[in-house]
C-alpha cells in the first residue's frame, strides 16, 4: 500500500499511471467521491503490492536506506539500478516488505447511533476485527440493566468471526453519572445483582467477554472500582470471559479531575486483561477547534500507560469521526457536528477548498463558508493521519488497538490495516 497526497493539477488518470495501477482499482479502493474532481491534499490509498519510494532531488541511495532500515545492497538488487551514484529524480524504488507485526483490534458500535445500519457496520469491515465491543448495557442506581439491540451486531459479530464484547456503563440519560457508580461501588448486594443479569445475558447471547466503561468516577470511587472489578474477574474468569476496561487519558497517576481520578491504571491493569485507553476528544464537540486524536497528546497517555501496565495489556483508542465547527468560535456556544472523514472529504470538494495537513498533531484539517456566509473550520482523519497512528503502535509494541465508533465511513483506515498488519483471530 502507498499513500499518494493529492497534488494541483493531478487527476485520477495521471496518478494511476504513475503507479501501474488502474483508476478503477483507485477509485474502489478509497471510494473516490468524483472520479473526475480531486481534491489538492486529499490523500489516497495505493492499492499495490509492496511499497515504493519516488527518489527526490539531493536523494542518495544512503539517505534512502537509512530511512526505510535496509541496506544499499539490497535496493541495488531488488530494483537492478547499473549506476548507484547516479540516481534519477523521480525513479521509483521498491522497497522490500518487512513481517507484519500481528495485533489485535477492536471496534465499538453504538446501535442507537447507527439504527439499521448497525449489522451492515459490522459485516463490512469484519475481516479486520478481533473484537466488537456493543455499547451499552447501562446500569441504573437500583442495580438494573437496561438493555440495547443487540442481536443484529451479535450476528454480523459471528459471521465474520469477531469476539463479542458486552460494554457496562454507568449512563443514566445520556450522560456518565457519578452518582450511579457510586450507588453501585458502595453496595456490595447491588453489585452482585448487576453481575447476576450481566452473566445471565452473556450465556443467553454468546457474549464472549465484559467490558467495563464507567467514567466520571471521582477520587472517591478510585479503590472501590478496582475492588469492583476484581469481583467481576473471580466471576468470569471459570467461564472463559474476558475482562476488559475502558479507561480516560491521563498523564500521570495524580492527574485532577473528576474523569481521571476514579481511574488507577496500574492497579486496574493487574486485574483485567486488556485496557482500551480513550486517547481521542482532546478536540470534542463542545471545545475550540483541534485534531480529535493529536499524536503528541496520544503519545504522551502512552508513555505514561507502558510505565504501569503491560504492554500486552495496551489497546490505543483512535477515532473514526471528526468535527465541523461554525466560527467564530465561542464557548459554551454551538456544537460542533460530528462528521466521517469521508463526508468531511466531501464537503471539501463541494467548497472547492484544499485540505491543509497540521504536522504537529499529525492530522488534516480545511476551512470552507457556506451556502448562508458561516465560516467553518473541519478537523478529521486521513490516511496520513492513520498511518502515524498505525507507526506509534509499532513503536510502542502494545497488543493492538480499537476503533471508536463504527458507522463512520472511512475506507482508507481499512486498507491500511492490511497494509500494516496482521489481526489475530480468536474465533
Amino acid at each position: 500500500m502507498q499513500i499518494h497526497v493529492v497534488s494541483s493539477g493531478e487527476t485520477l488518470a495521471k496518478i494511476a499511471q504513475g503507479y501501474g495501477v488502474s483508476v478503477q482499482e483507485i477509485a474502489e479502493a478509497n471510494e473516490v467521491p468524483d472520479r473526475n474532481r480531486l481534491v489538492v491534499g486529499q490523500t489516497l490509498v495505493i492499492p499495490t503490492y509492496g511499497e515504493y519510494h519516488r527518489v527526490q532531488p539531493g536523494e542518495s541511495l544512503w539517505l534512502i536506506s537509512r530511512r526505510y532500515n535496509v541496506t544499499v545492497e539490497e535496493l541495488v538488487r531488488i530494483n537492478n539500478i547499473q549506476n548507484p551514484d547516479n540516481l534519477p529524480v523521480g525513479l521509483r524504488l521498491y522497497l522490500p516488505q518487512k513481517p507484519k507485526r500481528t495485533v489485535e483490534t477492536n471496534a465499538y458500535i453504538d446501535p442507537r447511533m447507527t439504527r439499521a445500519r448497525s449489522a451492515g457496520a459490522v459485516d463490512k469491515v469484519g475481516e479486520h476485527l478481533t473484537y466488537l465491543a456493543i455499547f451499552s448495557y447501562a446500569v441504573n442506581r437500583n442495580g438494573e440493566l437496561t438493555p440495547v439491540e443487540d442481536q443484529p451486531s451479535l450476528d454480523d459479530a459471528f459471521k465474520n468471526r469477531v469476539l463479542p464484547l458486552l460494554v457496562l456503563t454507568n449512563l443514566e440519560e445520556g450522560q456518565f453519572s457519578t452518582e450511579v457508580a457510586t450507588a453501585i461501588l458502595t453496595n456490595e448486594a447491588l453489585q452482585d445483582r448487576v453481575l447476576n443479569q450481566v452473566l445471565e445475558i452473556m450465556e443467553e447471547k454468546g457474549y464472549r467477554g465484559l467490558d467495563f466503561d464507567f467514567e466520571y468516577l471521582g477520587a472517591e470511587n478510585r479503590e472501590p472500582y478496582v475492588r469492583f472489578l476484581r469481583k467481576a474477574r473471580q466471576r468470569l474468569k471459570p467461564r472463559g470471559y474476558y475482562l476488559s476496561a475502558a479507561l480516560a487519558p491521563k498523564y500521570r497517576a495524580d492527574q485532577r479531575g473528576v474523569l481521571y481520578e476514579g481511574h488507577d491504571y496500574q492497579a486496574i491493569g493487574q486485574v483485567v486483561d486488556f485496557i482500551f485507553f480513550m486517547t481521542y476528544e482532546w478536540g470534542w464537540s463542545g471545545g475550540k477547534p483541534m485534531a480529535v486524536s493529536p499524536l503528541p497528546q496520544m503519545r504522551q497517555v502512552m508513555k505514561y500507560a507502558v510505565s504501569v501496565v503491560p504492554r500486552e495489556k495496551i489497546m490505543m483508542g483512535m477515532p473514526l469521526y471528526g468535527y465541523d465547527w461554525t466560527l467564530p468560535y465561542v464557548p459554551g456556544g454551538k456544537f460542533a457536528r460530528s462528521i466521517s472523514p469521508q463526508r468531511a472529504l466531501e464537503l471539501a470538494l463541494r467548497y472547492g477548498v484544499s485540505i491543509n495537513y497540521d504536522q504537529t498533531s499529525q492530522a488534516p484539517w480545511f476551512r470552507y463558508t457556506d451556502e448562508q456566509g458561516k465560516q467553518h473550520e473541519v478537523w478529521f482523519e486521513d490516511a496520513r493521519s492513520m498511518q502515524a497512528k498505525f507507526d506509534l503502535v509499532k513503536e510502542l509494541g502494545i497488543r493492538g488497538f480499537y476503533y471508536w465508533v463504527l458507522g463512520n465511513d472511512f475506507p482508507q483506515n481499512w486498507l491500511l490495516i492490511q497494509g500494516n498488519f496482521v489481526v489475530r483471530k480468536l474465533m
